[in-house]
């Protein structure tokens, strides 16, 4: 207990410390590379006694703190990586003090679900979608998808007089969509509804990506009356395409199934009056998931889903903690405890709470369109250099191309993510090999899309 002891007495220094190194690090982000390229070494002994937290801080320092890299910088542009607002850090640093378990708006001990509620209906505002919406946070677009989907998959079961969450999945549960994200894949393999359970829908003609409603009825109709799960598109990953909402909203009038939104990151077009006419009809959806930790740019591990109210008993019935008699009626006595996968959930809500009253719509609607901005002017650069080929258009805030030689693509992004002062990843867009850049950081301006596309021009000359 020595350390702890003494730790407690320096407390204040640990904490100085700390924010000197954190305000290094934020200030000169911009010089920071984008690229690790230290090689690391893992520690096998356990030290005895410890060394207490500045003597750890130091040893910290030497051995990991220069392979942190600028992933929430203004020029990491691989996946799809926001960065975090001043206000998102100092929401996030108090949820880690205050330490609550976030569960219930008026329990006995903890009652910050007050402020999750309240940001629920910040971020319903901020989308532009109705009150009759149930939301909460969770980790990220996995489990996100897993709530809703988890929902939808006792709603199904509630359509032939079983119970999923009680009695098990029985039956196939028909799954539609056309170009579902991994992340929802993967949660239906952890709800047993199986990850190869998905009947592709085509894609529109014309270099698309969004689903052919056409083809989307074709295959309604082959099911003869049976319920059925459609996980739609706000935003696909490589090009940022939309489904239309609003045909499938027609479709919702003729055919009984689920609808679901991933909207991870492409419903943050409902920001800009110029971009939000991609989601409209959205908000007839059952069920939507958003990612915070990407264009919202709070800290990772910080995603929403919203639910429609009329739906929250088949979520109940789904996650409730069905031992714990001591909680009362989950619907009387509400606590996400009932509501959520996890048992056990820190204050995610705080940094998102904490950004959205500091910058307000219109500072969202800056990020956005800057972002938007900030895409196409990259797009000017790729699309006037012949050793360049557009995969797609720019939709959004994505830019998806490729080199002419598909031979030297591997070899150029490599290079380029070497240099550190900017990251891209691979992806491959119908069939071929290319390269994505996605625009979600609030810290990105023309000076960065300069610097890259300096980075670019030696590189080709090198190749």
């Amino acid at each position: 207990m020595d350390h702890l002891n003494k730790d407690l007495v320096q407390l204040d220094e640990i904490l100085n410390q700390v924010q000197k190194q954190s305000s290094a690090y934020l200030n000169q982000l911009h010089n920071r590379p984008t690229t690790g390229k230290v090689n690391l070494q893992q520690e096998v002994t356990f030290h005895e006694k410890g060394r207490g937290t500045l003597g750890t801080l130091q040893y910290f320092n030497e051995r990991f703190e220069p392979a942190m890299v600028a992933s929430s910088g203004p020029r990491y542009w691989g996946f799809v990586t926001g960065g975090t607002t001043p206000a998102a850090i100092a929401g996030d640093w108090l949820s880690t003090i205050y330490d609550q378990n976030t569960q219930s708006g008026k329990g006995s001990g903890d009652i910050s679900a007050i402020i999750e509620f309240e940001t629920i209906k910040l971020l319903l505002s901020l989308f532009n979608l109705p009150k009759d919406f149930f939301g909460g946070f969770v980790t990220g677009a996995t489990v996100s998808n897993f709530t809703c989907l988890g929902a939808a998959r006792q709603w199904i079961g509630k359509q032939s007089g079983k119970d999923f969450a009680k009695d098990g999945v029985s039956g196939l549960i028909k799954v539609l969509s056309a170009m579902p994200h991994s992340s929802a894949v993967k949660s239906l393999a952890m709800l047993g509804i199986g990850s190869n359970n998905v009947t592709k829908i085509n894609v529109l003609p014309g270099n698309r990506e969004a689903l052919d409603v056409t083809d989307l009825e074709d295959k309604i109709i082959a099911l003869n009356g049976e319920p059925f799960i459609l996980i739609s598109s706000a935003g696909t990953v490589n090009t940022v395409d939309f489904d239309d909402f609003q045909a499938i909203q027609k479709l919702r009038k003729k055919y009984n199934f689920w609808w679901h939104i991933d909207a991870a990151f492409g419903g943050f077009a409902a920001c800009s009056p110029k971009y939000k006419h991609l989601v409209a009809g959205w908000e007839q959806a059952d069920s939507i998931t958003v990612d915070c930790h990407k264009w919202l740019n709070v800290p990772y591990e910080s995603a929403v889903f919203f639910l429609k109210e009329k739906h929250k008993l088949l979520q109940m019935e789904t996650f409730q903690n069905a031992n714990a008699a001591y909680l009362g009626n989950p619907l009387e006595n509400f606590s996400y405890l009932n509501f959520l996968p996890e048992n056990s959930r820190r204050l995610k809500a705080l940094p998102t709470w904490f950004s959205l009253m500091s910058y307000g719509k219109s500072g969202y609607q800056q990020i956005v369109e800057s972002n938007v901005a900030n895409a196409l002017l990259f797009a000017e650069f790729i699309q006037s250099n012949v050793v360049f080929e557009m995969l797609a258009p720019v939709r959004l805030n994505t830019v998806c191309f490729s080199l002419n030689d598909k031979s030297k693509v591997d070899e150029f992004l490599s290079r380029l993510n070497a240099t550190g002062k900017v990251f891209l990843t691979a992806t491959v867009y119908n069939g071929v090999k290319g390269i994505r850049a996605a625009f979600v950081n609030w810290r990105t301006s023309g000076a960065d899309i300069k610097i890259a596309t300096e980075e670019i021009n030696k590189i080709l000359t090198e190749l």
